[in-house]
C-alpha cells in the first residue's frame, strides 16, 4: 500500500512542484534547458548520470509485494468514474512517462524525461518542449507531439483537476518534427512555462484503436482492459478487484537516462487487495503478502511492532526525515449544506475539537497540531496578528474580508485541563447563540427549533477511531452527532459528488503553490465532481487571491500571497485542522536492500531500493509464504 501512497503524495504533492526562477537555470546555445528548479540552481548539471541517493549498479529482479485497501474496477485513472488499480495516479504511475521527471532530493525540481528539453519566452508567454527521439511505447512506437497533443486535450476534457490546472494553456501545436509549443492566455506566469512538464504523455494511437473483442476503446470511460504504456512497468495480471501485477520492461526505452538509473529494480511490483485496514495488517505481519508498509497509525508505531518477525530482525523499521511541507489533514465542513453556510457554526465546532487529549490518549503524543493549510515552511500565515507584506495585502480587501481576519490574532484552541475545556465550550456556546441557536434541556437546538445533527462520514477503522472522540466532543453541548461508515468505493463516490456533511481528508501541497490552487479553494471548482474543494469555499478574494499567487512576479510576491491566502482560509473555518507527523514511519521485510542514503526532501525512494534474492529465499523457506 505505501507505494499507492506514495505515488498519490507524488500525484497530489511533487505534480503540483512548479518551477518559477528560470534566469538561474543552464541553457544551450539555443536556450534549450535540461532541467529547472524554484529554489536557487538545479542540484545537477547537463551531463549528470544520476541521482545521488541511487546506486546506480543496482541489481535488478524479485517480486516487491505490496498491499491496497478496498478494491479497484479500472486501469482508467484520468476520469473521475471508476476506482484505478494501484500503482496508477494522474501522474501515470507505474504505467505512463511524463514529459519531465520530478527530483525527490531537491524541492520544486525536475529533469528531462519523454522531454530532453524545454524552452520558453522571455515574457513567459509559451514554452516549448522537445522530445527525445529515443522515447517509444511499450510496442515499440515512437512517442510523437500528436500524442502530447491529443493527451492534453484528452486530460483537460476529462479529468476536473487538469481541467482546472491546464486552464491557462491557450493552443498547443507542433512546431517541429519532435517540438510542440503551448501558447498561454497570459503573460508573465513564471509558472506555465515548465508547468507542462508533468503531464503524463498517453498513446493516442491505442486509445482510438479497438480491443481485442473488436470494440472501440474509449479513453472517457473506466476500462478492464491494461492499456499500452511507455513507463518502467506494464501490466502483466490481474484479478480484478484483489490483485494487480506490474512487470518491469527489459527493453524500457528511458532505462538508462539520468532519472531512472538505479531506479525501478523491482522484476515484478504485485498488489495485494484488502478490504479493512485490520487484515491489511494482518497481512504485513504474516509476510508474502506485503513487503513495506508506512504506518500511519501512532498506537501501532509506539506498542505493536513485537510481533515474531521484528524481534528476529526479519523486519525492519525506520523513522525517516522529510524537508517537503506536511498534509493538511482535517475534518472538512461541506458549506455547500446550510447548516454548515455560517462561519460562527464552524468555528464553535472547532472550538469543541479538543486536539491534546486526542493526542495524549489515542496518538501517544507523537503528532504536531496542524495550524496551516501550507504547514512545514514559510508559506504559512503563522500564528498572531497579520504583519508585513502579508498584512498589506490583506489591507487591500478590507471591507470584503471580516475585520477579525486583519484585526484579530488568530489561533487555534489549545486544551490542556478541565479550566480549557470549560473556557472553550462557553466560546462555543456563545458562537452557537451568536448564530440564532439556544441551548434547553441539554440539546442544542437550531434556528428551527429542531435539535442540532450532524453526521461524520468515514470509510475505516482509522476513521471510526477518531470519530468517537470527536462526536463526544461535540456531544457535550447538545449536539446529536452521529458517524457513517461506508466502504472505500461508497466512500470515494460520495466524496467525488460531495455527498456528506463533514468527513476526514488530507490534502497535500508543494512548497511552490501555482496552478492547482484553483482546484483546491476557487469557486469556478466547488461544485465540478471529483475535485478537490472539498468544503465548497465559493469567496471572491479567495478566487483574487488565488489567481494572483498564479502569476506571482517572485518568491517573496508568492509567500506572502499564500500567507495571506491561509489566514483567509483558517478564519473561515472551512475545516477543523487535525494533525502531521513530522517524519514518515517505515517498516520492511529485510528482503529488500536500501541504498545508504535516501533523500532528505522526500524521505524515501522506495524505487532505488532492490531486492536481496538470498534474504529472500531465506524468508521464504521460514514463512512458507511468497516472502
Amino acid at each position: 500500500m505505501f507505494l499507492m501512497r506514495q505515488l498519490l503524495v507524488h500525484a497530489l504533492g511533487l505534480l503540483l512542484a512548479v518551477l518559477l526562477q528560470c534566469t538561474a537555470q543552464a541553457q544551450d546555445s539555443e536556450g534549450w534547458r535540461h532541467g529547472g528548479t524554484l529554489f536557487g540552481e538545479l542540484k545537477y548539471g547537463r551531463d549528470f548520470k544520476h541521482f545521488d541517493h541511487v546506486r546506480p549498479d543496482a541489481p535488478k529482479g524479485g517480486t516487491l509485494n505490496e498491499d491496497a485497501l478496498g478494491s479497484f474496477d479500472s486501469f482508467n485513472p484520468f476520469v473521475v468514474i471508476g476506482e484505478p488499480a494501484a500503482g496508477l495516479t494522474y501522474t501515470g504511475g507505474l504505467l505512463w512517462d511524463t514529459l519531465m521527471e520530478q527530483a525527490l532530493d531537491q524541492p520544486a525540481a525536475s529533469y528531462g524525461l519523454i522531454a530532453d528539453g524545454f524552452r520558453y519566452a522571455e515574457d513567459f508567454s509559451s514554452a516549448t518542449y522537445r522530445l527525445n527521439p529515443a522515447a517509444r511505447w511499450h510496442d515499440g512506437m515512437p512517442i510523437t507531439v500528436e500524442d502530447v497533443l491529443w493527451t492534453l486535450e484528452t486530460l483537460r476534457t476529462n479529468q476536473p483537476f487538469y481541467a482546472q490546472y491546464y486552464r491557462d494553456v491557450a493552443t498547443a501545436e507542433k512546431t517541429g518534427e519532435r517540438q510542440v509549443t503551448f501558447t498561454f492566455a497570459v503573460k508573465g506566469n513564471r509558472e506555465l512555462p515548465q508547468i507542462m512538464g508533468d503531464m503524463p504523455v498517453l498513446p493516442k494511437h491505442w486509445w482510438e484503436g479497438t480491443d481485442a473483442k473488436g470494440n472501440k476503446r474509449n479513453v472517457a470511460e473506466p476500462t478492464s482492459e491494461p492499456p499500452l504504456g511507455s513507463g518502467p512497468y506494464k501490466i502483466s495480471a490481474f484479478d480484478s478487484g484483489k490483485t494487480v501485477t506490474y512487470e518491469r520492461v527489459r527493453d524500457y526505452w528511458a532505462g538508462e537516462l539520468p532519472v531512472r538509473k538505479g531506479r525501478y529494480n523491482f522484476d515484478k511490483i504485485h498488489y495485494t487487495y484488502f478490504l479493512d485496514d485490520t487484515a491489511l495488517w494482518e497481512g504485513f505481519k504474516k509476510g508474502g503478502l506485503a513487503d513495506t508498509r508506512a504506518e500511519s497509525r501512532s498506537q501501532r508505531w509506539a506498542s505493536e511492532y513485537v510481533f515474531p518477525a521484528v524481534k528476529r530482525g526479519d523486519m525492519v523499521r525506520q523513522a525517516f526525515a522529510t524537508a517537503g511541507s506536511e498534509p493538511f489533514q482535517a475534518y472538512f465542513f461541506n458549506t455547500r449544506n446550510l447548516k454548515f453556510k455560517d462561519v460562527r457554526v464552524r468555528r464553535a465546532l472547532s472550538a469543541l475539537f479538543d486536539f491534546e487529549t486526542m493526542n495524549k490518549t489515542l496518538f501517544f503524543g507523537l503528532y504536531k497540531r496542524t495550524d496551516s493549510y501550507f504547514e512545514g515552511g514559510e508559506l504559512q500565515a503563522g500564528a498572531g496578528v497579520p504583519q508585513g507584506r502579508m498584512r498589506a495585502i490583506l489591507e487591500e480587501y478590507r471591507g470584503k474580508i471580516p475585520d477579525s481576519v486583519l484585526d484579530d490574532t488568530f489561533a487555534l484552541p489549545r486544551y490542556g485541563n478541565a479550566g480549557e475545556t470549560r473556557k472553550y465550550q462557553r466560546e462555543a456556546l456563545k458562537l452557537f447563540s451568536e448564530a440564532g441557536f439556544s441551548f434547553k434541556a441539554g440539546k442544542m437546538l437550531g434556528p428551527d427549533g429542531k435539535q442540532f445533527e450532524i453526521e461524520i462520514l468515514g470509510s475505516g477503522p482509522n476513521d471510526e477511531r477518531i470519530g468517537i472522540p470527536t462526536i463526544d466532543y461535540f456531544s457535550k453541548l447538545g449536539i446529536k452527532a452521529g458517524l457513517r461508515m461506508v466502504d472505500q468505493s461508497q466512500y470515494k463516490n460520495r466524496i467525488d459528488k460531495f455527498d456528506f456533511e463533514i468527513t476526514m481528508a488530507s490534502t497535500s501541497q508543494s512548497l511552490s503553490p501555482g496552478n492547482e490552487q484553483r482546484d483546491y479553494w476557487s469557486s469556478n471548482a466547488s461544485d465540478k465532481p471529483g475535485g478537490r474543494n472539498f468544503s465548497g469555499i465559493k469567496d471572491p478574494v479567495v478566487d483574487a487571491l488565488v489567481e494572483r499567487i498564479i502569476t506571482a512576479k517572485d518568491r517573496p510576491e508568492l509567500v506572502a500571497l499564500t500567507q495571506a491566502l491561509d489566514r483567509i482560509l483558517l478564519s473561515g473555518y472551512y475545516a477543523i485542522p487535525m494533525w502531521y507527523n513530522p517524519d514518515v514511519w517505515f517498516a520492511w521485510w529485510r528482503k529488500l536492500v536500501k541504498p545508504p542514503t535516501q533523500p532528505a526532501y522526500s524521505g524515501i525512494d522506495i524505487y532505488s531500493w532492490w531486492i536481496d534474492p538470498v534474504a529472500e529465499q531465506a524468508l521464504r523457506v521460514k514463512s512458507g509464504s511468497g516472502n
